[in-house]
């Protein structure tokens, strides 16, 4: 777990604890060159959001290059633990 995940454990209830990785998991984070990845396995925690076209500039652990990546939500029968 990353510095945010277990901050974020030392405030959570244990039942808590598994529905904000099952959410974090559902972010995905994907490059333009096709590369994706869920928030949760970026060391990243998102739970409780909403949002519609967003996007973050961050280096792509794929391509190497900075660019805008998307942020969207994944159903859930599409998510894998």
């Amino acid at each position: 777990m990353s510095i945010w995940q277990r901050l974020f454990a030392r405030r959570a209830s244990d039942g808590q604890m598994g529905d904000v990785e099952a959410e974090s998991r559902s972010w995905m984070v994907k490059c333009p060159c096709g590369f994706e990845q869920s928030i949760w396995d970026m060391s990243g925690v998102r739970y409780g959001a909403r949002s519609k076209g967003k996007k973050i500039l961050r280096r792509c652990t794929e391509c190497g290059r900075f660019r805008w990546h998307s942020v969207y939500k994944k159903e859930q029968a599409e998510v894998k633990p």
